[in-house]
């Protein structure tokens, strides 16, 4: 999820990798297989009221694979395989992204969507990355406010923004104890390897999603020899883990803003918000104004300044943002929704969502993947504070929110540097122009970073994730091909969705069959 989203860079130090983790998977590569590598699945139907053909398994893999022989975890992984053995060409491994998104129901979801010449290609593996879900999933402990992502930057609340971020990390640290440390990127990527080996196969072939790009990238780095088709949609920018991924969402917010009073002053007489751009803006800071002084009542939910701020992503989607505006307007004037309004959507872009299992899983694997990857956050609360302050200038909508201070803070020094990006990788990336998530800046930066890559860029597109979510979106033809043949494309592509696509719509039938982390503070 999830989802993204262009401020400072990270400190290149922290993405510039000692040769000491080459050099130990060149040594480990030379050496007799460890047990783990000679493991058999089990496999076994996933559950009586799905397909018999959906089967699942469970292995064990080394908690720190410098150590082989030490502590295991399990992972958790599934498959269906294909149909037509006579042009069966290997497996395809599947990630939604997250961190800390589950995978597991990947190929169930996937199998019916994939074009046959596609699908009988590949046997379809999907698996819970280390930490998540059935894989010895993490917590930290946490409640519900302790998993609020959205802290928006005041002066005088920063001491709790300081109190927050200590105690997240203290309690993750107290819970997940000596397990914390190897939920990283590296780690998932040297399971998928794992993955690879049992189920006897010399090469994987990959589709991933927002940070499923970033951990389809280090795959592609760790183990080049291994690396088949790969297909990494809606990418997260090497350069920027994972600070500047997070910092993205403001800067990029930015653009989306403006071009959403344009859509919305081209429709004054529809959404009654300005007859210009500026007219539509002023309508918006002017609801964040009221809402500070007195939060506005929207169905029972009382909407500050700071909520409406926090539903930067909803710009991305001009024709869903206008009513839901206009819907809020008419709230503090104490007249009803506007005509067609989702009030559902507005409320889950507020932040009042369905319940959900009381459970921190996927925030404690966030954490410690985003945490854990590099060792480029700042560990003075000073620095967030500075920062903070001068991005909620710079960028109003959303800059405070996340240039203020993190969990990371005060976590424990990763255990490895970041994986550096110098290997040949020639796979296919995959990027809508209007992505809250990912924006096409990180998406541009991960082309950049992986040097043999081809970008698919769909111009106008908007959402959050693009193979097979929209069915008619022109991004698939060129991934189809890419995963039946392996040609990638002669040079990068920009294509245009027909008129009639639903292309980023939320609602579209294709997107709410794929668990895509499409809330703030997810990939």
């Amino acid at each position: 999820m999830r989802l993204k989203h262009l401020a400072p860079l990270l400190a290149t130090a922290g993405l510039i990798a000692t040769t000491v983790p080459l050099l130990a998977a060149t040594q480990a590569a030379a050496a007799p297989a460890a047990d783990h590598l000679r493991q058999k699945p089990a496999w076994q139907r996933c559950s009586p009221e799905q397909p018999a053909s959906y089967e699942c398994a469970t292995l064990k893999v080394p908690l720190d694979h410098r150590r082989p022989d030490g502590r295991t975890l399990d992972i958790a992984i599934s498959r269906m395989k294909s149909e037509n053995p006579a042009k069966r060409r290997g497996v395809l491994l599947l990630n939604p992204g997250g961190p800390g998104g589950s995978g597991l129901d990947l190929p169930l979801l996937m199998d019916g969507m994939m074009p046959r010449e596609v699908r009988e290609g590949y046997d379809l593996i999907g698996f819970d990355p280390r930490g998540v879900g059935a894989s010895s999933p993490i917590t930290c402990g946490l409640n519900d406010a302790e998993q609020a992502f959205d802290r928006a930057y005041r002066t005088e609340t920063f001491a709790s923004d300081v109190t927050w971020a200590r105690t997240v990390a203290d309690k993750c640290r107290e819970k997940a104890g000596a397990v914390l440390p190897h939920i990283t990127t590296r780690n998932t990527a040297r399971d998928m390897d794992t993955i690879r080996a049992v189920l006897g196969e010399k090469k994987i072939s990959f589709v991933g999603y927002s940070y499923g790009t970033y951990l389809g990238a280090v795959y592609s780095q760790m183990y080049p020899e291994r690396t088949d088709r790969f297909v990494l949609d809606s990418g997260v920018d090497p350069q920027r883990i994972w600070r500047g991924m997070i910092q993205v969402w403001a800067t990029e917010a930015e653009p989306a803003f403006a071009r959403w009073t344009q859509w919305a002053a081209e429709r004054s007489a529809e959404f009654g918000l300005g007859e210009d751009p500026e007219a539509v803006s002023a309508t918006f800071w002017g609801l964040v104004a009221r809402a500070d002084r007195e939060p506005i009542d929207f169905e029972g939910l009382k909407v500050t300044g700071d909520m409406i701020r926090s539903a930067r992503g909803v710009f991305f989607y001009p024709a869903q943002a206008s009513p839901l505006i206009a819907s809020l307007k008419a709230a503090a004037e104490g007249r009803p929704p506007a005509v067609g309004a989702d009030v559902e959507a507005l409320e889950q872009f507020l932040g009042r969502t369905a319940e959900e299992p009381a459970t921190d899983n996927g925030t404690a694997a966030f954490w410690a993947v985003v945490c854990g990857d590099t060792g480029s956050w700042p560990k003075y609360a000073e620095q967030y504070e500075r920062d903070a302050a001068r991005d909620k200038v710079k960028y109003p909508l959303y800059g405070d929110f996340v240039s203020n201070i993190k969990p990371c803070a005060f976590w424990d020094r990763p255990v490895e540097s970041a994986t550096p990006m110098n290997r040949r990788a020639n796979v296919l990336t995959v990027q809508n122009e209007w992505d809250s998530q990912t924006p096409l800046t990180s998406g541009q930066g991960l082309h950049r970073a992986l040097k043999g890559s081809r970008m698919v860029t769909v111009a106008g597109g908007e959402g959050h994730g693009v193979y097979l979510v929209d069915p008619a979106s022109c991004a698939n033809a060129p991934v189809n091909t890419y995963l039946a043949t392996g040609r990638l494309p002669a040079q990068d592509v920009t294509c245009q969705n027909p008129p009639a696509s639903a292309a980023g719509k939320r609602g579209s039938a294709a997107a709410e069959r794929l668990p895509f982390p499409g809330i703030p503070g997810r990939f």
